[in-house]
């Protein structure tokens, strides 16, 4: 049976196409299938105090081209809710507002956190549809998600007007880009703004081959040279350490023995958060050359979306309301060249979109003589 009253939220961080996606599926249900949307503020932390809006034509009109979400969004997980200064498990309060507006689905627009607490909703017994929405493109199971190409042209746009700085007073500069867990955006941006070296999570970095690179290109007349780097990019010693770690608590039972391992790998992200202005340090000492670092942070978020996340975010918004139309739920919304597929959350959820080493990116970049680190 087709869905009549759908709940639809926005979880995670904010990205650029979410009221984009919010107008596609309000104005085609609406217009195509006489439903009726609630939506509820500040993500699942709004469906736990049922804290809504009405979206309706008239909340609906005139925000395609607007940035952020409409909705609000947070980072609150329903089992893991901060309450009273308390983490407790939330579910059954979002249950209970689930059947108090008698809602037949809940619509979740987010990025790889969304997708695993989607399933924990549906698993509960909500009936779930979600949308794939992040800057870093990460969401497993989809060819691309709405917020990365906005991203893109904004680091990318950075990139440029770094290259007038750096040529003039013959510096490296070190631009710090979104991703921490995965290279696309820096790796998309650092191939399209021209950048000398660009380093991402997937390849542990040696800074001495960086070093080198910078060099060679000094000693060939060019006395600047940009660096694109992933804020969860990491040195090899460091990557090292982390993986180990990791490995040990994969296998670890006792539950002491766990927590001082977690401890650890709190402590090595800490280091890790700290690595882009170690490593600018380090290429002025290497080098000789001159170093400033630019960290871009939420600039990549902000702003109108691009042309291509306000296509895709209504390409996928209206394919939801279909699914919704037809009652086909528990899946995920995923892009597959034009069209969409909808994909079971269990394929989703918990799984990552990282950069294979074959991947066409990376080969052009090591072509026109990219540095990747490595």
């Amino acid at each position: 049976m087709g869905a009549k009253y759908v709940g639809v939220l926005t979880a995670g961080g904010d990205s650029p196409g979410l009221n984009a996606a919010l107008r596609g599926i309000g104005k085609a249900g609406l217009g195509l299938y006489d439903m009726q949307f609630v939506g509820f503020l500040d993500g699942f932390r709004g469906l736990m105090q049922n804290r809504t809006i009405r979206l309706d034509e008239k909340s609906l009109s005139g925000i395609l081209t607007r940035g952020g979400t409409i909705l609000g969004t947070s980072r609150d997980k329903p089992h893991k809710m901060p309450v009273g200064g308390k983490y407790l498990d939330m579910t059954d309060a979002m249950m209970d507002t689930y059947e108090r507006y008698h809602l037949d689905a809940l619509v979740c627009l987010g990025g790889g956190g969304t997708q695993k607490s989607a399933l924990r909703l549906k698993n509960r017994g909500m009936n779930i549809i979600t949308l794939p929405k992040t800057i870093d493109n990460d969401v497993a199971m989809t060819d691309v998600t709405f917020g990365f190409d906005t991203a893109l042209g904004i680091a990318t746009e950075a990139i440029d007007r770094l290259h007038s700085t750096a040529h003039s007073h013959h510096r490296i500069v070190v631009v710090e880009i979104m991703g921490h867990n995965t290279g696309w955006l820096a790796l998309g941006s650092g191939v399209a703004g021209g950048a000398d070296v660009i380093l991402i999570p997937e390849i542990p970095y040696n800074v001495n081959e960086i070093a080198d690179a910078i060099l060679q290109r000094s000693r060939g007349g060019k006395r600047f040279s940009i660096v694109a780097v992933s804020e969860g990019a990491m040195p090899v010693e460091l990557a090292a350490k982390k993986n180990a770690v990791e490995e040990k608590l994969r296998k670890e039972e006792d539950e002491d023995k766990r927590e001082k391992l977690s401890g650890e790998l709190v402590r090595l992200e800490e280091e890790r958060s700290n690595s882009t202005l170690a490593l600018t340090q380090n290429l002025e000492k290497l080098t000789g050359l001159e170093s400033r670092v630019t960290i871009l942070g939420y600039l990549q978020r902000g702003g109108a979306p691009s042309a291509a996340d306000r296509l895709l975010a209504t390409r996928l918004g209206t394919a939801c309301t279909r699914l919704l139309h037809e009652g086909r739920y528990g899946v995920m919304v995923a892009a597959r060249g034009d069209g969409m597929e909808p994909v079971p959350l269990e394929e989703v959820a918990g799984k990552r979109k990282t950069i294979p080493m074959g991947h066409p990116w990376l080969e052009s970049a090591r072509s026109v003589g990219t540095c990747l680190g490595d």
